[in-house]
């Protein structure tokens, strides 16, 4: 059966699969990133998590809800629990010197997995799919791995001030 999924899966996604592979494995490097770059990944991040609430169940105010309240969860969780150990911010080069880390990785994988999964779902046409409750969890999850990239260039900013 897997076989079979597969098969089906067009070819774009096992591109964006590898793009996010790639850009996710250089996330693991120390690197020095400019403050127009700082928010780029977290602002790419929020508007494909939102194309995704969109694309798979609409505009319906539940899903809208729950992806809000899934970024503010991890706005929150990030910014009181996370640490901004080795950071370091240069005025010269207006840039931060950031440590490498899997989580953006594991992150992206979080993320194109579970939006696969939810495409196979919704193309199989599985009963599930049409209650509020898939709804709202798929948006919270959404919203709540996007939010935590967020969270993340957060606490890096915090760093200049």
């Amino acid at each position: 059966m897997l076989i079979q999924i597969l098969k089906h899966t067009p070819l774009w996604v096992f591109a964006m699969f590898f793009v996010l592979l790639i850009y996710g494995y250089a996330q693991h490097k120390t690197r020095l990133i400019s403050s127009l770059r700082l928010f780029t990944l977290p602002a790419i991040m929020l508007l494909l998590s939102l194309v995704g609430v969109y694309s798979a169940f609409g505009l319906h105010p539940s899903g809208i809800a729950a992806w809000v309240i899934g970024i503010g969860v991890a706005l929150w969780m990030g910014l009181s629990f996370g640490s901004r150990r080795g950071v370091s911010y240069s005025s010269e080069l207006d840039a931060y010197h950031v440590p490498g880390s899997w989580l953006p990785l594991g992150l992206m994988m979080m993320i194109f997995f579970i939006k696969y999964a939810v495409g196979f779902s919704l193309a199989r046409h599985f009963t599930f799919v049409n209650t509020n409750w898939f709804d709202a969890t798929v948006s919270f999850v959404y919203g709540f791995l996007s939010g935590l990239f967020v969270s993340r260039a957060l606490l890096v900013w915090r760093c200049a001030k």
